[in-house]
């Protein structure tokens, strides 16, 4: 082929255009809320979760952080501002499993399917799968009061799982559990969100907690409750109990703790 014959090749675009930015999952702008009774809950919140972020909410008690999961929920309205979220498959776990007493841990598990109309043939797939996800497999047919607290938190777990969450909202769910339960379940947290790769937003009062499961950690300020820190947590993943006793998490710990002293208005 002579050079007058080849295709003609087009010139590069002058102003090529940027690679198309990821949109929040959920996004948080200047949202505030004061409650009827005139108590100021929370105040111009500005906060982005983007795809597959992982992020924990520190504070003092009362500051607001389950009343902002609820608001990303869209369980409570706010007051003013705006939010935006994907709630397609959104998931939301409580401190409390919620089990239902009289009802199997397959059962349990199915619940949300079978409140939204799917076939018994498929439930049972599905929640067989998330039990198994869980490590609870071999335990489908026991009832909650032969579970222990930590058992119950797994099958919460596996039950909000067979929606597959793209927005995964957890309000303190390990918080009622022994040191060890709660580290043990916090490694399955990580893989999970590793495997599964949901947005997940945390709340706890554990720092340790917040630093090992998160991408980034927000604190809050005593009520109304601003966030007044935003700490990315840059340690490798994935993470796995040898991380605890790494120089970097006492570092973000230590970090985290001296900005939740502050939030809370303590000084040492």
């Amino acid at each position: 082929m002579t050079p007058d014959s080849a295709p003609a090749v087009p010139p590069p675009p002058l102003n090529p255009s940027p690679p198309p930015a990821a949109v929040p999952m959920l996004s948080f702008r200047s949202v505030s809320l004061t409650f009827d009774t005139g108590v100021e809950a929370v105040r111009d919140i500005d906060l982005d979760l983007m795809p597959g972020e992982f992020v924990s909410i520190l504070g003092p008690s009362g500051c607001g952080k389950s009343t902002l999961l609820r608001i990303a929920a869209g369980l409570t309205d706010y007051s003013s501002g705006r939010l935006e979220a994907d709630r397609s498959h959104v998931a939301f776990t409580f401190q409390d499993a919620t089990l239902l007493p009289w009802r199997t841990v397959r059962h349990n598990v199915e619940l949300l399917l079978e409140l939204r109309g799917v076939g018994a043939a498929e439930r049972r797939a599905t929640a067989e799968a998330r039990i198994a996800l869980v490590g609870l497999t071999g335990f489908e047919e026991q009832y909650p009061r032969h579970l222990s607290g930590g058992m119950r938190m797994r099958v919460s777990l596996a039950r909000a799982l067979t929606i597959d969450p793209t927005l995964f909202l957890f309000d303190e769910p390990f918080g009622a559990l022994d040191e060890i339960t709660r580290e043990r379940l916090n490694d399955e947290l990580v893989a999970l969100h590793q495997r599964q790769r949901f947005t997940g937003l945390f709340v706890t009062h554990s720092v340790a907690e917040a630093v090992f499961l998160s991408d980034r950690v927000i604190v809050m300020s005593a009520r109304p409750g601003r966030i007044v820190g935003n700490y990315p947590i840059d340690l490798p993943q994935p993470r796995d109990a040898a991380t605890r006793f790494s120089p970097e998490f006492t570092r973000h710990c230590a970090t985290l703790s001296a900005a939740l002293r502050d939030a809370s208005g303590e000084r040492s």
